[in-house]
């Protein structure tokens, strides 16, 4: 227990990697092994600079970090505030199935597409898991804004960014232009 704290404590806001670095268009390597000492220094650094940032779930290539990790959830979260809670998960070598053809379209943001929104669909109902922190497994069935939020991280780790998956040009484009109302854009400058 005081070795987390210890790393929590010494855990560091990371710089996000912008849309247009090559870095985000790569697939993902593999954790090979979850038990090195570096991964839990990487978690920690990615949480630190999620909650920074005021994001909902950070993949580890947003970072520079080439590996299949990636975190997200929230109890409550200013970037999306009419949003129901996502349980604050940590998923190694995430996979995901898609359950049924419905497609639901959602406002989405990007840590690494900063002050721009786009309307993107997704599945609407998916089951995804992965490793956890531990070495145990995870497997969840879920629909909603819960099932976008990991479908958004996951699209990090195969490198495709939000604005890739968007129909309709026109339903991208900066806050402060498609929701003059809104004070999400103080948010993320």
């Amino acid at each position: 227990m005081g070795y987390m704290t210890c790393e929590a404590e010494m855990a560091m806001i990371r710089e996000i990697l912008k849309m247009g670095d090559p870095r985000l268009q790569r697939v993902a390597k593999p954790v090979e092994d979850i038990r090195v000492p570096e991964l839990r220094g990487i978690i920690a650094d990615m949480y630190e600079t999620m909650h920074a940032a005021n994001g909902v779930g950070l993949a580890a290539p947003q970072i520079g970090i080439d590996l299949r990790l990636m975190i997200f959830g929230f109890e409550a979260n200013p970037r999306y505030p009419d949003e129901p809670a996502v349980p604050v998960t940590t998923l190694i070598n995430p996979w995901l199935e898609v359950l049924n053809e419905t497609l639901e379209e959602g406002w989405e943001g990007c840590l690494s597409v900063p002050g721009m929104r786009g309307l993107v669909p997704r599945s609407a109902h998916v089951r995804y898991g992965g490793t956890l922190e531990d070495g145990s497994t995870l497997t969840r069935e879920v629909s909603g804004f819960h099932a976008r939020v990991f479908q958004h991280e996951f699209d990090h780790l195969n490198g495709v960014l939000y604005p890739q998956r968007i129909i309709d040009i026109t339903k991208f484009g900066f806050i402060e232009a498609l929701f003059p109302e809104s004070q999400a854009d103080r948010l993320e400058s």
